[in-house]
């Protein structure tokens, strides 16, 4: 019975990777499910056996995805509170996530083009608590005086997911562009731009709400 059920588990996840792939190479509408069933090796019935409809197997595509931020954000964000790498915790785990298969970023900006009504839904549904919870400790942060006071964190998660998203869907264009070493190089230069808006540097962060404070009183005093 075990074996069974995994075997089972296995073959549904062969079945989403394989969907995730096609999805992002050639589009929800043009991928059959015939073209699944093929890219795993198994019938057209045994893809449809898991996947009532292709508009059910898209969903489980994007749910899989979004899984994955459900399990590991709270792990993140708690082991993030006893260091002072939370940053690269959650920002780099997402950067490893799109970049460790790249149709995953590709088929999130092709929904995002392709069927905005569904993508709006998903970010104000099961995508939105992580978004949130991320916006939350950075508004924590900003208490704290570690972050810039006038950063707005919901507005910073979502340029930056963005940011990632895109990023890592047009790698081989970056890789193009940037020339040798292309890749790790735009990962790196994005994380500092992220780093960079985020933090205060460390001298001033104790200093520097005070600093807003004497701009304000001179700005009212004119």
């Amino acid at each position: 019975m075990t074996v069974t059920r995994s075997r089972e588990g296995e073959a549904r996840e062969a079945m989403l990777v394989a969907a995730t792939r096609l999805f992002a190479e050639r589009g929800f509408e043009a991928t059959s499910f015939q073209d699944v069933a093929t890219a795993v090796g198994v019938s057209k019935q045994a893809v449809l056996h898991y996947f009532a409809s292709k508009g059910r197997l898209r969903e489980a595509v994007l749910e899989a995805q979004v899984a994955h931020w459900h399990e590991a954000l709270p792990r993140l964000l708690t082991a993030a509170t006893a260091s002072e790498d939370r940053f690269e915790a959650v920002l780099g785990e997402l950067v490893r996530f799109f970049t460790s298969d790249p149709h995953r970023a590709r088929v999130v900006l092709r929904e995002a083009l392709d069927r905005p009504a569904e993508t709006k839904a998903l970010l104000k549904g099961p995508v939105k608590p992580w978004l949130a919870a991320v916006a939350g400790y950075i508004t924590r942060g900003q208490r704290r005086g570690e972050h810039h006071a006038t950063l707005d964190p919901d507005a910073y998660v979502a340029l930056m997911l963005e940011l990632v998203i895109v990023a890592c869907a047009s790698a081989p264009l970056l890789d193009a562009a940037v020339g040798e070493g292309g890749r790790a190089r735009v990962t790196g230069e994005l994380l500092r731009i992220a780093r960079t808006a985020l933090f205060l540097p460390k001298r001033e962060g104790a200093a520097a709400p005070e600093a807003e404070t004497r701009s304000a009183r001179k700005k009212k005093m004119r």
